[in-house]
Parts: C-alpha cells; structure tokens; sequence
C-alpha cells in the first residue's frame, strides 16, 4: 500500500498527488463507499432519471413505478452508455425507456432488456433474458437524496452514519430543497479540497470576516487572549453588546454562505435584538438563544412551512453538529431551518469538481422547480458566495505547495483529527479490511469537524 500512514498525526504528502496512490482510490475505496449520486426533487416523476458519474464510472437513478433504482450506465451488447454520458444529464424515460444510440437495443425503466435489434442475428446463450438486464447499483434514500455503492457486502448507509442520521431526520432535512447549487473545478486533490473543511482553525487568517464579527468566540476557540476555551462572550462587554457581535457573526455566515444561516433567520435574529434581557452575560445568552430559536419556529410555522420543527426541543433530542461530514465526499452544513451542502469528486490526481448546494424548508406550493445542473463558474469566480470564494483561494496554493518537497503534513491532534481519522479509513480500504472494520471506522470518522485523532479499530 504507498505511503500508508504510519504516525497519526502525519499524512504523507504524496498521497495528495502520485499515480499510484490515485490509482489505488479508483480500485479499492470509490467501488466500495456510499456516494450521494443526485438529490431527490431531481427525480419526482415516474420514469424520471439523473445520470451520477465518478471516477469514470457512470450510473443511472432512475423513479421507477416502484421506487428509486440505480443502475450500470452501459448497454449489455457493446459497452455504450445507453442514457447519457457526458457526465450530469437527465431525462424521463416513461414511454421510450433507455434506448443505446449505438444499435437502438432498449431497457425499460426497471432494467428489463425489451428489445434485441436483429435478434436472430446472436447465439441464443448470448441472449439471456437475466444476462441483458442492466445491472443494478445499491441505493438507499437519506436528507433528500440517493446514495449508490457498488458493494454488495458493504454495511448499509444508516449504518455507517450512526445515530447522526436519525437527528437530522428530526430536523427536517428530508423537507428541505435546493434553493441554488454552484460547481467548480479546482486544480487539487479532491482529499484537500474535502480537509479544508474538517477543522475550523482556518478562520481567524482564512474568513478574518468571522473573527471580526465575534472575535470573543473565535478566540476563545482556541484559547487566545480573550478568555478560556469555550468561552463565546467578551467578560468585558455587557449581554447586549455580547449578542450584538453574536448577530453581527450571524450575517457574516449568512452572507457569506447562504445556508449556514438563511436571510429568513438573519432578520428573525434582528427583530430580537432589543427584548429585555437578564442582567448577567451567563443568563442573558442562553435566554437569548431559546427566544431565537422559538422565534424561527414560530414564525416559519405562520408563513406556511408546516413542517419546521420545534428547535428549541430537538436541541435537546435531536442533537448534531454545525457541521457534519459523510464519509467520503460529502459534508452538511445545517444549523437550524437551511442548510449548505457539499460534494466532492475526483477528476484526476491533481483535480476535482467541487459543489455547493443552499437548502432550506419552503411553504408548500411555494417549492421553486429544481435545478437539473449547477452553475459552473472558475474557482477564482467573483460570482460565488465569500467564505467558498476564500477556501478556494487556499486549496489550489496547497496543491502546490505538496509538491515543493514537504514530506508530510504535521496535524493538530485536538482540532485536525478528523483529517487523520479521514484518511486513516481510507487506508483501511486500501489494505482490504472487513466490512465490520470499516463500518466501525467510517462510523468514527463520520460527524462533526475539529475532531481529535481517534481509535479506528485498526
């Protein structure tokens, strides 16, 4: 196995860009994870489809009569594509089915191969009806969207996520639809553009807009001058004053990001801004978040989105993280009624398709039609939102900073073990570890970010 990881707290520089480390994802990791192949608005009628590509491998989700299906984008007779293949297309193929624009062979939207053109033409044993039906991929349905694994013994995808999946379903993340959704292609390994968002001690130099609004909060973070760690208040400011920066920090994520704080919220938190409050930082805080949280609920309620839940009580039963990540290439970004979105796919050793989706609750009827393909702009784009612009800035630098002869990136053990957990799975895969070992160690990587390093198992 190249350069596996022999000290947690060191990743080898070279994973990030030699062939044969690349090569060794495509064969061993990418056939055997849950990867979330498209969102489910996408595919709401019967007969619908998405084309899902990675890694060179294409797959068709497809609403059959039945449910959702998932299937090898290949005809059975010469290889074509058979619906397609360019990467990110769509359609409905409710009355025509799947037709390869090679030799005109047809599939139905369950598979079943309905038409062999010059039949007569092949060997019966070529011809069996089991043997031409497409073949089909793993799916399970979670926060809105379908998952695929090539793995037929892979553990299922609730299992890997744990108990994080049953508390974003009690958040409401299945209700929750695209409000818009970006792409790029950033010249990077597709594993530093995902660790640029496993720990958040890139703030204060890389989004010094955040350190800024709430400088108390950043700092005390990482145990700075002003205060312990922890500590979201300045001691020195009163409770107003102390919520004001909280607020200021609120519009600087919601500018920033869309989802990590939608405008709906940013102006609920506003109209707080002048209730009485009690007379202490420690009181006054905590109050002033349960009035905020209350105040999203009810009013999203009155304007009709009936199923925003009571945030104020599944803080308490539904618990997560401001930000969680789905191992391997996705991450969601989802502190109360909206949420970010991201995925990740590798394009080579050195490149990889970025995406960012904005996802929030609507009153219904009032849903908007689903975007059936991001806006592509150029990494360094003026168009994207502040806080991806800025990560952008960072992640192709780094790619060439790996190649200037460092050996091995030096990680946090408190706050950057999610890296090292991260890519410590990745090489249980790579060394061929049992299905129970991995689904143990994605279920330990998989959840919130500024991690500390953890057992694995393995």
């Amino acid at each position: 196995m190249p350069f596996a990881i022999e000290e947690p707290e060191k990743i080898p520089a070279a994973r990030y860009f030699d062939e044969e480390f690349y090569q060794a994802e495509l064969e061993h990791l990418w056939p055997r994870v849950w990867q979330m192949a498209c969102r489910l608005e996408q595919i709401s009628e019967v007969g619908d489809w998405v084309e899902y590509s990675n890694v060179g491998k294409s797959v068709i989700v497809v609403r059959t009569k039945d449910g959702i299906k998932a299937f090898q984008n290949h005809c059975r007779h010469r290889g074509v594509p058979i619906a397609g293949g360019k990467g990110n297309e769509h359609g409905n193929c409710a009355k025509t089915g799947f037709i390869c624009p090679f030799h005109g062979w047809r599939w139905n939207m369950d598979g079943e191969c309905t038409f062999v053109y010059g039949r007569h033409l092949f060997s019966d044993d070529l011809l069996d009806k089991a043997d031409l039906a497409l073949r089909e991929v793993r799916v399970e349905l979670w926060a809105g969207c379908v998952f695929i694994n090539y793995d037929k013994a892979a553990k299922s995808l609730r299992d890997c996520l744990g108990p994080m999946a049953d508390n974003f379903e009690g958040r409401g993340i299945d209700d929750m639809r695209v409000e818009w959704w970006y792409a790029t292609v950033l010249p990077a390994n597709w594993k530093i553009a995902m660790e640029a968002f496993m720990e958040s001690y890139h703030v204060m130099k890389t989004h010094p807009q955040l350190q800024r609004a709430w400088p108390a909060f950043w700092n005390a973070m990482f145990g700075n001058e002003t205060g312990g760690i922890g500590l979201p208040t300045n001691p020195h400011l009163g409770p107003r004053e102390n919520i004001a920066m909280m607020v200021s920090n609120f519009e600087a994520l919601s500018d920033g990001m869309g989802g990590l704080l939608h405008s709906k919220e940013i102006e609920i938190a506003r109209s707080l801004l002048d209730i009485p409050l009690p007379e202490s930082n420690d009181e006054a805080i905590p109050y002033w978040m349960e009035r905020f949280r209350a105040a999203i609920t009810e009013t999203l309620r009155e304007s009709g989105e009936a199923n925003i839940p009571d945030y104020n009580e599944i803080e308490l039963t539904h618990p997560i993280n401001k930000l969680e990540f789905i191992f391997p290439h996705y991450f969601l970004l989802s502190p109360y009624s909206s949420c970010s979105s991201y995925r990740i796919r590798p394009l080579g050793p050195e490149s990889c398709m970025f995406e960012i989706w904005s996802l929030t609750h609507y009153a219904e009827g009032e849903e908007p039609a689903p975007p059936m393909e991001p806006i592509v702009l150029p990494y360094d784009s003026q168009d994207f939102p502040m806080i991806p612009r800025q990560d952008y800035a960072n992640i192709p630098i780094q790619q060439k900073g790996l190649h200037s002869g460092l050996e091995f990136m030096r990680l946090s053990k408190d706050v950057e073990g999610l890296i090292s957990n991260y890519q410590r799975a990745i090489d249980g895969f790579l060394a061929g570890r049992s299905q129970e070992e991995l689904a143990t160690a994605i279920t330990r990587v998989t959840g919130s970010f500024d991690k500390e390093i953890a057992d694995l198992g393995f």
